[in-house]
């Protein structure tokens, strides 16, 4: 890295303040039991800024050292609020996206820990623009100290370095065990500790609209006393993404650090990060390995992503950005890797760190992913040390040995020996291939289908707010003419998975549950039941009211009932449950469904109560919210039950059609696969899809009519 400084305020970070200390807690074990000590410290305010929250998460899990402190989150900051009388404590939650419901805790607003205290402030923070996170990690104590990193007070997140494949400590509340997860934060303390202060003050202020004052200054320190510091009396960097939203300016300065980094670099690049998606970071990561000379390069990324939705779109971006890497690596400076312990079987670590380290005088630990959404669509926050003494140079080398040792199952001084002895850490990588633990070379590849499927990453991982007639726009935007070819390749995609599926029936042990036979007794033992009318469509309408996808519940309807009674049982309970949903949602109002449904989508309440019978009919044929959170919408909204009720039918019947007629033509298509069958389930296909397609297109126009 070149001697001139990369850190510049209002350029590449917010600001640069000094830390009378500074420590990386690298791990669950280590940051937790820190945040269960320093709170027990907090004498005037504590503020949490937090992409999720579990009130049940246990902080400390060492049962050969008892605390007579509780454990699990919730009942620990009682038990601090109680025993200091002067404290407050300020949560703020980002207000989540539906399709995070399933992993986190159910109705945080209504947990009675969170209700049972009258100095614990626990709010939902939703003032971020449509489809994108309020993603800042931040602890802060008094002003005094305050922690920032990738780490979340969440049920995923505990973990000791060793990431033992039989920890029973590693489960969550709810008595389930996870994978091995590794993350790092940084803990300072002085006049960093106060700048993070004032960040989080104005995230609330932005939140809430409530302005909170600075604590008083304390004469001691909530520092805990068993942590010992890894830097003191040093400067530290506070970069942030604030996205363009309502009267706020838009803030990139996440972004440009990792620009100055990158082009400052001259002998390695270290980075660990959960996501690699960003095209800008790959394109200068790719400019600097043409070069004849230049830095090494070595990313630490996970196996693969969290669940099957980030698995089919964010390793398939993932997969693009380090195809183009690898075509530029041609001088053999790259390398990308993931964390493999072997012992771990068919399970893997959870890489979630933010972390980059350069030429061991750049040390940055945050909450920003290298995703296009951290740069600019999601709020961020990322701390940074630029040592400029060869103490500080010594302990930023410090910090990549220790994440090196644990990657490779090294001790310290056998690591150096190594790295010595290879010359290179990427040498070192390569000769460590076929060990137990080792940081191994990650094949990105994804599956063929997946990749020419996925849209631009424009549209799953956008680096900008959408623009602000979109916004506010919550119908699809108007289609433009697609070529035919495209058109042609969705319907040959489709009849490849059907061929696929045919397969798969035809030639292994499925083909038992999947015969004309088997399938016509089931069906004919559920259809004989005097009360299967008013079963099925009383199961219909609770699941639907419980958020079960109502495609997949007409889907499995069809498939039992066939295309008549399937697509009648379909109408009327799909019909009654929406009407239950309706129900729930008047009765609620308007504030409290806000807060179960996410404060973007009173945009959707605004539509439905302004455009009436219309709006129901396009958000049902164009879903731009899920099935239940519609109709608890619309309950709320002043719409009337009449126009809900005739859209609702308006807008589902096609799509219920749609749906039944195309699964009986795909069910007899993979039973009886003969090419006059495939040929009727493709004209089938070809129908349904072009009919959705005119009514979304007709919809468009009156839509575009009524706003002239």
């Amino acid at each position: 890295m070149s001697n001139t400084a990369i850190l510049k305020p209002q350029h590449n970070c917010w600001q640069t303040v000094h830390a009378d200390k500074a420590a990386l807690l690298i791990d669950g074990e280590a940051y937790f039991g820190a945040f269960h000590r320093a709170l027990q410290n907090a004498r005037h305010s504590v503020y949490i800024l937090a992409w999720d929250i579990d009130s049940r998460m246990r902080l400390i899990r060492n049962e050969d050292n008892p605390s007579d402190w509780p454990e699990e989150l919730a009942a620990f900051i009682s038990e601090v609020l109680k025993r200091n009388p002067e404290l407050n404590v300020y949560i703020l939650n980002w207000d989540w996206a539906m399709v995070y419901t399933l992993e986190r805790e159910w109705l945080p607003m209504y947990r009675t820990p969170w209700k049972s205290q009258s100095r614990l402030h626990f709010k939902l923070d939703g003032s971020c623009p449509l489809g994108s996170s309020q993603h800042q990690k931040v602890v802060v104590i008094d002003d005094d100290i305050a922690f920032s990193g990738g780490f979340d007070l969440g049920k995923h997140r505990w973990d000791a370095s060793d990431h033992a494949p039989d920890d029973k400590r590693r489960i969550d509340p709810d008595k389930q065990p996870y994978p091995p997860f590794h993350d790092v934060q940084m803990l300072v303390s002085g006049e960093a500790a106060r700048a993070l202060g004032d960040l989080a003050r104005e995230r609330w202020q932005r939140a809430c609209g409530e302005t909170l004052n600075p604590p008083p200054q304390r004469p001691d320190s909530a520092w805990p006393e068993d942590i010992s510091p890894w830097f003191e009396d040093i400067d530290v960097g506070i970069a942030r993404t604030m996205p363009q939203y309502g009267n706020f300016t838009e803030v990139r300065e996440v972004e440009q650090l990792y620009i100055d980094s990158i082009r400052a670099a001259k002998n390695l690049i270290y980075l660990e990060n959960q996501y690699f998606t960003s095209w800008k970071v790959a394109d200068l990561l790719a400019e600097s390995l043409r070069q004849p000379e230049g830095p090494d390069v070595v990313l630490a990324l996970p196996l693969m992503t969290g669940g099957w939705l980030e698995q089919v779109t964010m390793d398939v971006l993932r997969h693009r950005v380090v195809c183009r890497l690898q075509q530029a690596d041609e001088h053999n400076r790259l390398r990308i890797c993931y964390p493999h312990h072997e012992a771990l079987g068919e399970s893997h670590i959870s890489l979630h760190g933010k972390i980059m380290v350069v030429d061991d005088k750049l040390l940055r630990v945050g909450s920003a992913n290298l995703s296009n959404r951290s740069m600019g669509f999601d709020s961020e926050c990322d701390m940074v040390i630029e040592a400029h003494t060869a103490e500080q140079q010594s302990q930023v080398s410090a910090f990549r040995e220790r994440l090196l040792c644990e990657h490779l199952d090294l001790d310290k001084e056998s690591l150096r020996q190594a790295l010595s002895q290879a010359g290179s850490l990427i040498h070192l990588i390569d000769s460590r291939q076929d060990q137990p633990r080792t940081l191994k070379q990650l094949d990105c590849k994804v599956p063929e289908l997946a990749e020419q499927m996925l849209p631009s990453s424009a549209m799953v991982d956008p680096e900008r707010p959408l623009e602000p007639e979109q916004m506010t726009r919550l119908f699809l935007p108007i289609e433009q003419p697609k070529s035919a070819f495209r058109q042609w390749f969705k319907i040959a995609a489709v009849l490849l998975v059907l061929l696929a599926l045919t397969a798969i029936w035809r030639w292994t042990p499925l083909s038992d549950y999947l015969n004309p036979e088997t399938l016509s007794q089931t069906a004919e033992v559920i259809k004989a039941h005097p009360l299967t009318p008013l079963l099925v469509i009383g199961f219909f309408s609770i699941a639907g009211l419980l958020a079960f996808p109502v495609t997949l519940l007409i889907a499995t309807t069809a498939l039992t009932f066939g295309p008549l009674w399937g697509s009648i049982y379909s109408i009327v309970g799909s019909l009654l449950s929406a009407m239950m949903g309706y129900g729930v949602g008047h009765h609620l109002g308007r504030g409290s469904v806000k807060k179960l449904a996410g404060s973007n989508l009173n945009r959707l309440s605004r539509r439905l109560a302004h455009h009436g019978m219309l709006a129901v009919v396009t958000v049902r044929i164009i879903p731009v919210a899920p099935f239940t959170v519609i109709n608890l919408v619309a309950g709320a909204s002043h719409i009337k039950m009449r126009d809900f009720v005739l859209g609702t039918v308006a807008g589902m019947l096609p799509g219920i059609l749609g749906i039944t007629v195309f699964a009986d033509s795909l069910l007899k298509t993979v039973q009886d696969p003969e090419l006059e069958q495939v040929g009727w389930f493709a004209v089938i296909a070809l129908a349904v899809i072009s009919a959705m397609l005119g009514l979304k297109k007709l919809l468009n126009r009156k839509q575009r009519e009524e706003e002239k």
